[in-house]
This record gives C-alpha cells, structure tokens and sequence, in this order.
C-alpha cells in the first residue's frame, strides 16, 4: 500500500485517536463491585464543576430493578443489578438511558433472611456477568439478552454463611477463574471455570475449635458477607477474603490457603473487603472489633503474616459502608451504625481526622474521583468533599430524589454519570 508523507501522519493520527478513544472508554466503565480493580477509584476527571448547591443534575429515574441492597456495575453500555420482585431474585439490564432491556431471574422464590433483597453486584467479564444470589446460587448469564450460560448452588460445597443475613458476595473473575465463596466444609472459597462453572479447585479451612472475638462471641465458620480481593503480597499472587473465621489468604494457582488472621473476625459479622496495597492488608470489621494492618512475607510454604498495628473499637472500626484508599489514607464511616466520616493514615495508623458528625445519618458508603469524594449516607444524604487528609473539607452536599429505605448501594460513577441504587429504583445524576 503507498503511503506518502501526509497520509501516513494522518493514519498515525487516526489510529492514535482510535486507541486514545478505545482506552478512555474502558476507563469509564465501572464493569463490577468497587471498580476494574476493585479499589474503589473512578478515573474519570472533570467531573464536579458543574455540581451546583442543590447537587448535579438529575437526567432519569428507572424502576424495575426490584428490592435489594446492590449496587450496579456499567460495561457495555448497560447498567446491571440485582433485585427482588414478588416471584423470584433477578438480575436486570438497563440501558444507558435508563430503559429495562431484560430481567432474569436466578432463583425459584425470593430468599428469606433479615433485611430482604438482592446483594450480589454482577461482574461482567468478556460480554458475561456472574452474580451470587443471597440463596446461595452462582449464575453465568449473557450479558446482552441475559440468558442462563450455567447455574450452581453453594449447597454442592456445603455452602454456610456465618450469619443469618444472607450471601452477599460480588463474585471476581480474574485469569481464567471464577472465584466465589460458598463458605462450607468442602469448599470455603472456590475457582470456577468461567465457560461452564465445571470446579479448578476448592480451599477449605481447617478445624480451627471454639474460638472467641473481640466482641465476646464464638467465631463462626462460614463465609462472611465481602468479596475477594487480589493481591501479589510476598511475591506470590494470592486472593484475600474476609470470612466467618477471619481473612485469609489463597493461593491462587491452586488454592491453597497460605495465611489467616483471627483478630479481626467476629462472631456477628464479618463485611468490609479489604484493602490491598503491595505487602500491605488493611482490614476491619465493627461489632466492637476493630481493624489492623498487615504485611505479608514470603515464607518457605508460601506467604506468612505479621499484624504492623491494631486499632481498638474506640479508635476504629468500618462496618459495611466500605473503606477506601487514596494517596496512603483510608477514607471512610466509623462506627458500629453510626459510618461517621474518617480519615486514618494507614502506614501509621494516626487518625488524620474524624470521626465527623457530618450531614446525614447511618452508615457511609463512598466512591473516589476526580480529587473528590462522594458519600453516602445511610438515610439517602449525598455529600461531596475534597479529597484532603488534613481536614474534612465539604464542598456541599444534597438529598437525592429517591428515599425510601436504608441506602446502602454504594454511589457509582461510569462515563461521567453518577448512578444512585435505591431498592426498585436507580436515578442518574449527570456529572459532566
């Protein structure tokens, strides 16, 4: 092909163009729980200029997505959950507009627990989502018309929960594997083939006795209510999951268990997913417990763990509004209930600032952009700070139009939209 001078700098052009284009969209997605990555970090920019005193603008609500508590992942261009209807647990596809595409319902009847409805955010991975039902079944649906690809039930693991609110886990897909967390005797976390859901392998822990919390009460085994984080702590890939007896670590060739932590279970429940940083674990949990940092080394078997500090109930403790990380700072609710804003610095465990009686009620859940951050409060409040570890530094803060239970879907932020779950409805808030 003849390409002179002009024309190939106008190819070069085009095709920087078109990868510039392919990237940043990616980058707006938001494609399962807590982001990409799972750090819980939009990488979006430009976001807030437009955000007035009355909060960004509202461009649509829908309904249909049916009670529950999950938040929604963004990817190719639809928006999914998971809800409760009458009849059954379902999963649903919006389109970027807000129009329902499809329902699929994933178990018989809707399960009965405390608090009632969906937990499981869909990850979508490579046009398929996977979603854990709170009756303990595992679904692979396609991602554009919404059938059934395989379905299994936690039951084939002896699936447990350590607690009775029900399964609450996001499942991860990460190189070739499903991993998801029955909680039972012959498969406490398990990998999946994510064509057929056929087993790669299973980890179990051992019998560990009667065992007491900081709380006062026997640790349970079972799978706790967080999702599974990856880390390459040690120098050896590993998954790090938060369960009834505590967060441990897997190897993720094979399953083995490499490491646990006890200190930081109770015997209530165990939620907040952890937060990786290279070496470094940062984990909590509330129910008069507390939090910890880690580190993690390489050993002769594999990874051991060594505890860097332990922060008491008093100083700090997340219950299930989340904690993220930012610029060596975790930033979230403090409290058994009451998710007042914090700030602690994690190498060292200082408390930078907080607790907050900040605008709102409850627990606070939290998403991080653009220099900023936007929380939310338990009883619907939605409050945007700067991201600043020296002060609480609020820019303002709003009611959103839509309240009526316990608003624990954790904001979203894909393609300059902020989506809001709340129970059957989901309103879009334009950000830029």
């Amino acid at each position: 092909m003849f390409c002179d001078r002009k024309n190939c700098t106008f190819v070069i052009l085009l095709f920087a163009c078109c990868v510039f284009a392919s990237t940043n969209l990616v980058a707006q997605e938001w494609p399962q729980w807590r982001g990409a990555d799972r750090q819980n970090h939009s990488s979006e920019t430009g976001l807030f200029e437009s955000w007035g005193v009355d909060g960004p603008k509202l461009e649509w609500t829908a309904t249909g997505l049916g009670r529950g508590y999950a938040t929604v992942s963004v990817a190719d261009g639809k928006i999914y959950t998971s809800g409760d209807t009458d009849t059954a647990q379902q999963v649903t596809a919006h389109s970027l507009d807000g129009k329902k595409l499809w329902a699929t319902p994933i178990t018989q009847r809707p399960p009965k627990h405390p608090y009632q409805g969906s937990r499981t955010t869909p990850t979508f991975h490579d046009g398929k989502l996977y979603v854990v039902g709170s009756d303990g079944s595992i679904c692979c649906l396609n991602a554009d018309d919404g059938k059934k690809v395989w379905t299994r039930n936690f039951d084939e693991w002896g699936g447990k929960m350590m607690s009775v609110w029900g399964f609450s886990e996001s499942p991860l897909v990460d190189d070739g594997k499903v991993i998801c967390s029955p909680g039972g005797t012959s498969g406490t976390v398990v990998a999946l083939d994510p064509e057929t859901g056929k087993d790669i392998w299973a980890c179990t822990l051992p019998d560990y006795g009667d065992e007491m919390g900081l709380n006062g009460k026997s640790l349970m085994d079972g799978a706790g209510y967080s999702s599974v984080v990856v880390s390459n702590g040690g120098g050896v890939k590993q998954y790090v999951q938060l369960v009834g007896r505590g967060l441990i670590g897997i190897r993720a060739s094979d399953g083995k268990l490499l490491w646990r932590y006890k200190k930081v279970a109770n015997g209530t429940a165990n939620i907040p997913t952890a937060v990786i940083d290279g070496d470094y674990v940062f984990t909590s949990t509330a129910y008069n417990t507390g939090a910890a940092l880690l580190k993690l080394s390489a050993a002769k078997d594999g990874v051991e763990v060594e505890e860097i500090y332990w922060l008491n109930s008093k100083t700090f403790q997340n219950k299930l509004g989340g904690m993220t990380l930012v610029d060596g700072h975790i930033y979230c609710g403090h409290g058994n209930g009451s998710g007042l804003p914090i700030c602690i610095e994690m190498m060292t465990g200082k408390v930078k600032w907080g607790p907050i009686r900040a605008k709102g009620k409850g627990e606070s859940s939290l998403i991080v952009a653009d220099g900023h951050i936007v929380w939310r409060r338990q009883n619907g409040e939605v409050i945007l700070t700067k991201v600043n570890s020296e002060e609480m530094e609020v820019v303002n803060s709003f009611m959103p139009k839509i309240q009526e239970d316990n608003s624990w879907a954790q904001p979203v932020i894909a393609d300059g939209v902020m989506y809001l779950r709340e129970q059957d409805n989901l309103m879009a808030y334009r950000l830029k």
